[in-house]
């Protein structure tokens, strides 16, 4: 079991460590242009990403989960604060998992007729991908990664929170969105 600690002094770790790192990577790095950086941009901070998180600790918020973090502005940004931390983590774990390994981190609609065989591709594609080079299917290992480090973080960060709880409802929350994008209406 990871120990507990308190979300402001991991905050202020991660600040004190990206202020400190900023120049040293701005001047030694190229710029960043593969595509996985700009999936990973978008998929880390665009905006529906961060208010699905927000969205997540208002849920969090009246739930008064976790109770310790009590309720009011101060509650709110501790579960705010835990939610982009989290997701953070999962993103990045995800992309640093899949690059190397070529998967494909988009998702692709069925191209077959039927609700049955729709949704059976839909949760598949949840823990199942695609090889950007040679096209094969294969286990999503970047996607189950992220979620699995996602759920040590939120152990981390959430006294009395499970890692493996948080890592299956991540997945299950993705295998959701997945049913909602294979069935929305088409543009």
């Amino acid at each position: 079991m990871i120990a507990p600690f308190h979300v402001e002094a991991a905050v202020r770790i991660f600040i004190l460590l990206a202020i400190s790192l900023a120049p040293v990577l701005q001047a030694e790095l190229p710029p960043l242009r593969h595509p996985y950086v700009q999936h990973w941009k978008k998929s880390a901070f665009g905006k529906s990403h961060a208010a699905g998180v927000a969205a997540r600790a208002a849920v969090r918020q009246l739930r008064k989960s976790p109770e310790k973090w009590g309720g009011g502005a101060a509650g709110f940004g501790k579960r705010l604060g835990a939610g982009f931390a989290t997701h953070a983590v999962k993103t990045t774990a995800e992309h640093l998992i899949a690059a190397p390994l070529h998967e494909d981190l988009q998702y692709h609609r069925s191209e077959k007729a039927g609700v049955g065989p729709r949704l059976k591709h839909a949760l598949a594609s949840t823990v199942v991908t695609r090889n950007l080079k040679t096209g094969k299917r294969k286990p999503a290992a970047g996607r189950i990664g992220g979620h699995a480090a996602a759920g040590a973080v939120s152990q981390a960060l959430l006294v009395g929170a499970g890692g493996a709880t948080t890592a299956g409802l991540g997945l299950a929350a993705e295998a959701g969105a997945n049913v909602a994008r294979e069935f929305w209406p088409r543009k």
